[in-house]
């Protein structure tokens, strides 16, 4: 059974087509990756798929229920998040005040303690700086930030789209261990990067989209030794 199928997507920006009906799926605990270069149409993807934008042809079912229409608020309650590029964090709110706005829709005060030591144990360093205005934080704390808030929402499908996006490799490295880590304990995960490379290394299964289609899919291993692959997305 698939959390996630995606059947004929077209999304459109006026008349100009983003993406040109293409068609994935996600497997429960999965890690999949969609690489391509810069206007290939990745996170045209992901905001259709977390309904930030509006869809304008195909299906999305999430659950085996039907979501193509529905907005972002609704599809944050069955469970779907998303860590935009640019990562989006609240600049004037501090780090806690961010975090508490991915659990908007949590109501027990217990379980909102444990999702925040959850997050604080994947990022001590949010721990240190809760009290911060989150606009005074560097790229990648500010990262850890909007990653932590997609996680107080306790998804069941995470979008990342480009976590490395502008990182120091320290940083990069980080990012990735958490994850890594977040796989390893059965989260389901759909990773946009362009670090084709890291994302294949971690990706159990991948697509690669070029002007908004999909034109190659496989295990990240099987993307990894395809020459394409190497010599498009790998400098090889």
């Amino acid at each position: 059974m698939n959390i996630l199928q995606v059947s004929g997507l077209k999304v459109s920006y006026g008349g100009i087509a983003a993406v040109k009906g293409i068609d994935f799926e996600i497997k429960p605990g999965e890690l999949v990756a969609l690489i391509g270069a810069n206007g290939a149409g990745k996170s045209s993807t992901l905001n259709a798929l977390a309904g930030i934008i509006q869809v304008s042809g195909g299906e999305i079912e999430f659950n085996r229920n039907s979501v193509s229409h529905l907005p972002a608020y609704d599809l944050v309650k069955r469970g779907l998040s998303l860590v935009p590029e640019g990562r989006g964090v609240f600049k004037r709110m501090n780090v806690f005040e961010n975090l508490q706005m991915g659990a908007f829709l949590q109501q027990n005060p217990a379980e909102f303690k444990r999702l925040l030591d959850q997050v604080y144990t994947f990022f001590p360093r949010l721990k240190e700086r809760s009290s911060q205005i989150s606009g005074t934080l560097s790229g990648g704390e500010q990262q850890m930030v909007a990653m932590g808030r997609a996680l107080m929402a306790q998804p069941k499908l995470l979008l990342l789209d480009e976590p490395s996006m502008g990182l120091a490799p320290l940083m990069v490295e980080t990012i990735f261990n958490v994850i890594s880590t977040l796989t390893k304990t059965g989260m389901t995960i759909l990773l946009v990067e362009q670090n084709a490379r890291l994302a294949l290394q971690l990706a159990q299964r991948a697509y690669v989209m070029e002007s908004g289609l999909i034109t190659l899919a496989g295990s990240g291993t099987e993307l990894m030794a395809d020459a394409r692959v190497r010599k498009a997305y790998l400098g090889e």
